[in-house]
């Protein structure tokens, strides 16, 4: 195993973060190692926001589902999926451009997500250690605000980094699904109720129905959830005309 693919198996969600600051030779090494992600058409359909302010940070704590560690991340990146800046550019140069739609809404958030994983994998090779945050997608509107985002830019996904507590860099990672769960050969499978169970309670080590029950309601049935399914779904309807 290379030291790329250890890094990988290794890296987990770190939430808790040490005084030490990111330097701006740190930071710079990040955010060129997102710029370098595979791309739909070399577009790069993303803008990065690198959030600076103190202000801003203790607000993202709050609308990002009141996760106060927010405002203590050490760089906190936001990574937009933007159509504005190419469909300003085919506008400029006389292309009359269709509107954007929801296939160039799905590509642009597939680009912002490649680069975030760049810089998280950029990261942890610097020792630094990192967590998504998707409910950025949550409460469209004020964000849009917020950010001051114009038409055709949704932020996809933020990202916070710092280095890691001793109390983090022990913790033990999640266990992951077996591959045989995931990987199908040419098409997908038809599992049986039993295979559905069996592997979910492998991975969690407890009983099926109750940690199922307990995970549902507080993720898929949360406030949460249906308010980034609803911020997602008034974000879509600017890219269907």
């Amino acid at each position: 195993m290379n030291e790329i693919i250890k890094a990988l198996a290794a890296r987990k969600s770190v939430r808790s973060y040490t005084d030490r600051e990111i330097s701006s030779d740190c930071k710079e090494q990040i955010l060129r190692a997102a710029t370098e992600a595979p791309t739909a058409g070399n577009q790069q359909m993303y803008t990065i926001l690198d959030i600076t302010s103190q202000e801003l940070k203790d607000k993202l704590s709050v609308t990002c589902d009141n996760q106060p560690f927010i405002a203590t991340g050490k760089m906190v990146l936001i990574f937009c999926a933007d159509f504005h800046k190419w469909y300003q550019a085919f506008t400029l140069a006389g292309c009359s451009p269709r509107r954007p739609g929801p296939g160039d809404f799905l590509l642009a958030v597939e680009d912002a997500a490649i680069a975030a994983q760049n810089a998280v994998t950029a990261a942890e090779s610097l020792g630094i250690g990192s967590c998504y945050i998707g409910d950025i997608m949550e409460n469209y509107e004020l964000h849009r605000e917020l950010l001051h985002l114009p038409e055709f830019v949704f932020p996809a996904l933020m990202l916070v980094f710092g280095y890691p507590t001793p109390q983090q860099q022990e913790r033990e990672k999640p266990k992951r699904a077996a591959l045989d769960f995931i990987v199908h050969e040419n098409a997908y499978p038809d599992f049986s109720p039993e295979e559905i169970c069996q592997n979910i309670a492998d991975l969690k080590g407890s009983d099926f129905d109750q940690w199922m029950q307990r995970f549902c309601q507080r993720k898929y049935q949360s406030d949460f959830s249906l308010e980034m399914s609803r911020s997602v779904a008034a974000a879509l309807k600017e890219f269907q005309g």
